[in-house]
């Protein structure tokens, strides 16, 4: 038997978070870190690669304030060997995606993104890496809601679900994977619960031997193994990177043991980089001048410690969204709340990272009979597994459910239960409008014939940033609008 030896380490949703964090006087994380330790692994093993499953952008004013060019800067010092397109690649749009792809000197792959007028897709679907004579075939796969972040862009589409990704996987592998193949290794963006389907669904005989995911942030400590695969992820931002040591059979062709363990990038297990540091300084220095303006004050730190329950943060901005407002709720997506603790100063550059997604600010009109409907499908048992769109709501609204029996018990405004032919004027930003039916499982069409939608801001991260400075001492706290039975 010939044994030869592979390291695989991995990251996954970096999200821009290039500085390191600091708790009870420990440091952890910060792109020079993790560079520190990628360098490192390399000039210790002999076989290296280096994978990232997606979601490099978006997170953090440098990354933001360069439409991602900084972050294509650092990931080139990084020197990805292969990384996958994420859902938050095409937040600044696919042009500008293709055009950040050009600057990138690492490859990006992704098998199932394709321009829906002749299927042609938009880039190459798997790559083959040789090292130490192995040939590693990587295929990436991304996430359906790449649908929803594009919508404005109708010549792009994607395999929309997991059935659909696992046959694309098999014409890969049937068309691509050849006697000359030692291992196949899907780069994924699809979840964590996407990505045990997957593996459920793969055929032994297309050879998929690894799983390195990403999405959910999910931080594992040791490989979920499904249908004979492993399947790792390792959280979100630089904290922590994946790592398996591989030996693999040369005569079997198959590997004959591995073992995986997920690091924390810590001053302990990792050594600075000097040139990246040098590098995201400069960065940082033009960004400090413009950002580091003090808004508002807060109380105290204000927590959004959950995307599927009623939170502080969100109901500070939900209330804040609709006051002085021409409609009667806001709903307030929760996951566009990105920090679980802000305040009590905040400065500039913490709005921005904490509402990063600013768009268009739309009002409709509902009757309450559709307001209850949006509800009941909001609090669908997928909802519980962070899988769908959760919202918080301004103030007046009460949303009792009870998920043993799948029932709203309570759904009032103002202390009046919400009849159904009752109309409500309710307010979303545009990334939920715009996949309105998808989201709430009512038809647009059918809003739409109460009253034509219309934009009422053109930046919710005006409305924002104007409460923030003619308002101090803010305050908010979880008050019983959203309350969760059994």
């Amino acid at each position: 038997m010939a044994i030869k030896d592979l390291t695989i380490i991995h990251t996954n949703d970096l999200h821009g978070d290039f500085l390191p964090t600091e708790q009870d006087g420990r440091l952890s994380g910060g792109i020079s870190y993790l560079s520190g330790y990628v360098k490192k692994v390399r000039s210790e093993e002999e076989n290296v690669i280096f994978a990232n499953a997606g979601d490099m952008f978006r997170g953090s004013i440098i990354d933001s304030e360069y439409l991602g060019l900084s972050t294509i800067d650092l990931m080139n010092l990084l020197a990805p060997d292969v990384t996958t397109v994420g859902n938050h690649e095409v937040d600044y749009g696919i042009a500008h995606l293709l055009f950040l792809e050009k600057c990138a000197k690492f490859p990006i792959i992704n098998a199932n993104l394709f321009v829906t007028l002749n299927n042609a897709r938009l880039f190459q679907p798997y790559l083959t890496l040789n090292v130490g004579g192995m040939n590693i075939l990587f295929i990436g796969i991304l996430t359906e809601e790449v649908i929803s972040s594009t919508k404005s862009e109708r010549v792009i589409g994607t395999f929309i679900d997991v059935e659909q990704a696992a046959k694309e996987v098999g014409i890969i592998c049937d068309n691509y994977r050849t006697r000359h193949t030692d291992m196949v290794v899907l780069l994924t963006h699809i979840g964590i619960e996407a990505d045990r389907e997957l593996a459920a669904m793969l055929d032994p005989d297309w050879g998929v031997d690894i799983i390195i995911g990403g999405h959910t942030h999910t931080l594992l400590s040791e490989p979920e193994i499904v249908n004979g695969v492993p399947i790792v992820q390792v959280g979100k931002g630089s904290g922590h990177i994946g790592r398996f040591d591989i030996k693999y059979d040369t005569d079997a062709h198959r590997i004959a043991t591995w073992n995986w363990q997920c690091v924390e990038i810590t001053p302990e297990t990792a050594p600075p980089d000097p040139v990246m540091e040098a590098l995201l300084d400069s960065y940082k220095g033009e960004t400090d001048r413009k950002y580091h303006r003090i808004l508002t004050t807060f109380a105290r730190p204000l927590t959004h410690p959950s995307r599927i329950q009623e939170t502080e943060m969100g109901n500070l901005y939900a209330d804040l969204l609709q006051w002085e407002s021409s409609f009667d709720i806001m709903l307030m997506g929760s996951g566009a709340i990105r920090k679980q603790v802000m305040g009590p100063i905040v400065q500039y550059q913490d709005m921005i990272e904490n509402t990063p997604f600013d768009d268009l600010l739309w009002m409709l009109k509902v009757t309450g009979r559709q307001f209850r409907q949006m509800i009941q499908y909001v609090m669908r048992d997928d909802a519980w597994l962070g899988h769908t769109e959760f919202y918080q709501y301004s103030q007046g609204v009460r949303i009792v459910y009870r998920k043993s029996t799948h029932t709203l018990e309570e759904l009032s405004f103002h202390g009046a239960e919400i009849t159904d032919d009752q109309e409500l004027l309710i307010a979303m930003q545009s990334y939920h409008y715009n996949s309105f039916t998808e989201f709430f499982s009512v038809p647009i069409e059918e809003v739409a014939a109460n009253m034509k939608p219309r934009v009422v801001a053109t930046s919710v991260n005006n409305i924002v940033e104007e409460y923030f400075v003619t308002h101090q001492g803010l305050d908010a706290h979880v008050e019983g609008r959203i309350v969760i039975l059994d």
